[in-house]
């Protein structure tokens, strides 16, 4: 079973096709890599699988199951690209809650939020109020957030955004370690030098429609960069 499939996806807003005919599948412990520029079609792809829109036509599957059921989206980890949190709240007042929801045992939330703080380098962050952390330390949380109940898919959106080299290299981390347990990643980034570090595959998008798809080798030419196949694609 794939851990995401778009078929033939088609999303329309009123007269402009924000989506046209993409077909997009991801395996288990795969990462890929969705690029494009500002609106290609990125965040409606996101929505879509995760149920926020329907699509005009086409399959769209998490799981096999509908984004909407709430069967596939207790196996769904998500990170977006802006982060809004209650600026009172706390980071273990946040996992706590979000534990709840992933269906965690009463009984382990407890270990289980305290091994999230720790895995993200938040341990003694835990009860500082959300408004009190650095941007850095908010996508730290994210990732957190993310990550709880060990979901089989994760959709990244911008996962690097606000961190520092240190942050990077640790998202890496946690991204491979992800991977070998057998969840499958989407990230959706306009960091090149990342995709290529991390990711398997990679997914063009430019202007709603699919220009590349494939391995990163396939994807470049020879002698040819990540970034240089971007830009042939998008401007070819």
């Amino acid at each position: 079973m794939s851990a995401l499939e778009l078929t033939d996806a088609v999303k329309r807003y009123g007269n402009r096709t924000a989506l046209d005919r993409v077909s997009l599948s991801l395996a288990a412990g795969e990462c890929l890599g969705l690029l494009g520029p500002n609106g290609a079609g990125k965040t409606t792809a996101l929505r879509l699988l995760l149920g926020f829109s329907r699509a005009t036509s086409g399959r769209v599957r998490v799981r096999g199951l509908e984004p909407g059921d709430p069967a596939s989206r207790r196996s769904l980890g998500y990170l977006p690209e802006r982060l809004v949190f209650p600026g009172r709240a706390s980071p273990e007042r946040l996992l706590r809650f979000h534990a709840a929801l992933c269906q965690i045992e009463t009984s382990r939330v407890g270990l289980v939020v305290e091994a999230a703080l720790e895995q993200v380098g938040l341990t003694g962050r835990g009860r500082d109020r959300v408004e009190e952390l650095s941007k850095g330390l908010r996508q730290r949380l994210g990732f957190a957030l993310a990550l709880l109940g060990q979901p089989e898919l994760l959709l990244l959106d911008e996962p690097t955004s606000g961190l520092d080299p240190i942050g990077i290299r640790d998202a890496r981390g946690w991204i491979e370690a992800a991977r070998e347990r057998g969840c499958a990643v989407l990230i959706s980034s306009h960091g090149l030098s990342e995709v290529e570090r991390v990711c398997d595959r990679v997914a063009i998008l430019h202007e709603g429609r699919m220009r590349a798809e494939g391995a990163l080798e396939d994807v470049t030419r020879p002698g040819e960069s990540l970034e240089d196949a971007f830009v042939r694609a998008v401007r070819g």
